[in-house]
């Protein structure tokens, strides 16, 4: 039966009153908007409707696992050294690190301290005292996986110092990331931020060395770093990391003597371990390398304990700004490379938002015409729940914080299309039913109640299809499945609820004896 409850009624009101109220920021001007509630936001628009700048990026997973193998081996070189084991050959090839020991006596011994080091590797023991350390094929996979998830976050942290509003940044694929940024015409600062690995370690400088040594004249266990771009010293650094700069805490540009610098704090552990090193080390040299090369080699004077120092290194004003960004927002796991790069204008989005709007008018009118002159007074109904079904879907866009793409305005403009189709079939069966000779109120009950089974299959159909759209697409194709999943939501809400609460109204308002179809 065509029957409507109170607490039917008000849910139906309720529902359309909150879409109106969620749409609010999006009629209203900025200065309007920014003092509403923070929980009502507009509608973000996406980079093809607003303008900006599109990055996809790849992470080099190769060099994660480069640097693991290079770890491993100065973890040998130490593990070794420390029981005063001699050893030979030591070197890193494919996924293993290979070391000789020079005494067969010691054989034991080593096998002992690289199983004791190297839990969870795979330990093989050779002929002539070599033992190969191997790591598993599924710890590198792992470690693979955590470097993207990983460089996504840090990539996330950097765009957000950095001030840009509204970016969106999404993984692809294995090892790829898409960033947007919507209105940033000019992306090359930016861009120089987010590809940096910023990787910033202690090391000390080999005492007595030539900085502009031979490299095949290096002692064991260092390497030969450059200084910076205008700086063209090579430095003689141990390898041995003595500070971590994932021990950071806080860094902020600032001034000393009026040149700008860079002061840095680091956490309890790693200032514990910082004031041991410059304990050690007072008349030494301590280089700070960053990303390989050495921006700084201060002699050490005294200890520092308090925990916090400062770099120092003829910045200038930007550059002091941009290393502190960095360094707050943490090293990348691996390099970043850049594989894509478009910028869209703002004048391209404009002219998509106009045309995109042309043509949703142009479907509305239509939809508008055919149910009219369809079934008139009850065409009518479906075009008013028809505008809500657009508030509802704008308001649930506004709610879960989604960015309104070109793609995005195809689904809208689907949805309208989509929208009056359960109408269709509602007004269809109530004419077939009135036609067989049931009585007015009879015909419009079954017609709600025996074509609900027809709109929900259909709907679930069209909401699997959405569902897979998204989770297999990316980019546009996800921003049409959004829309047109939450169109194919609401027009399911506003087809049957509200133009079954029209059309209860109309029959209530007099003695209707005919339908007017």
């Amino acid at each position: 039966m065509l029957q409507f409850s109170s607490s039917r009624i008000a849910i139906v009101i309720a529902v359309c009153l909150l879409g109106l109220a969620f749409n609010i920021p999006n009629v209203v001007n900025s200065d309007i908007a920014g003092r509403l509630p923070s929980w009502m936001k507009p509608l973000q628009l996406g980079l093809d409707l607003r303008g900006g700048s599109y990055l996809l990026l790849e992470v080099d997973t190769d060099a994660v696992f480069r640097e693991q193998l290079s770890n491993m081996e100065e973890t040998v070189r130490a593990v070794l050294r420390e029981p005063r084991i001699r050893f030979r050959n030591l070197r890193s090839a494919d996924k293993s690190v290979f070391v000789t020991i020079a005494n067969e006596s010691d054989i034991a011994q080593a096998r002992s301290e690289l199983t004791q080091n190297f839990a969870g590797l795979e330990i093989a023991a050779e002929e002539g005292g070599r033992f190969r350390i191997t790591v598993p094929d599924n710890q590198i996979r792992e470690r693979q996986i955590s470097a993207v998830n990983q460089s996504i976050e840090i990539v996330r942290r950097r765009v957000d110092e950095f001030g840009t509003s509204e970016p969106s940044i999404q993984r692809e694929g294995t090892n790829r990331i898409i960033v947007e940024l919507p209105g940033v015409d000019s992306p090359e600062r930016i861009k120089a931020l987010i590809g940096q690995t910023a990787k910033l370690n202690f090391h000390l400088l080999e005492p007595g060395s030539n900085m502009m040594m031979d490299p095949s004249g290096l002692p064991p266990g260092t390497e030969l770093l450059p200084g910076q771009a205008d700086d063209p010293r090579m430095y003689v650094v141990r390898r041995r990391v003595e500070v971590s700069g994932d021990r950071l805490i806080d860094a902020q540009p600032t001034f000393q003597d009026g040149n700008p610098v860079v002061n840095f704090r680091f956490d309890t552990a790693g200032g514990r371990r910082f004031g041991q090193v410059t304990s050690a080390n007072v008349g030494n040299s301590l280089a700070i390398v960053l990303d390989g090369r050495v921006i700084s080699a201060p002699v050490i004077q005294s200890p520092i304990v308090g925990g916090s120092g400062i770099i120092t290194g003829g910045f200038s004003v930007e550059a002091a700004q941009d290393l502190a960004l960095l360094l707050r927002a943490g090293a990348l796991p691996a390099p970043l490379l850049v594989i894509e790069e478009r910028t869209v204008g703002p004048s391209l989005g404009a002219d998509s938002i106009a045309e995109g709007t042309i043509a949703s008018i142009i479907g509305l009118i239509l939809v508008v015409l055919f149910m009219v002159l369809a079934y008139f007074k009850f065409g009518w109904f479906s075009c008013i729940a028809l505008a809500f079904n657009i508030v509802l879907l704008f308001a649930a866009l506004s709610i879960l914080g989604a960015t309104l793409t070109l793609p995005g305005i195809a689904g809208i403009v689907l949805t309208l299309g989509m929208a009056v189709d359960a109408n269709v079939l509602i007004y269809e069966r109530m004419r077939e039913e009135f036609a067989s000779g049931r009585t007015l109120l009879n015909a419009l009950g079954s017609g709600y109640n025996q074509a609900f089974r027809t709109i929900l299959d259909s709907n679930v159909t069209g909401l699997i299809a959405g569902g897979l759209l998204f989770y297999l697409g990316s980019g546009p194709v996800r921003g049409f499945a959004v829309t047109m999943t939450i169109g194919i939501a609401t027009s399911m809400f506003t087809a049957v609820m509200i133009t079954r609460l029209l059309v209860w109204l109309w029959f209530r308002s007099g003695k209707r004896q005919t339908l007017p179809i």
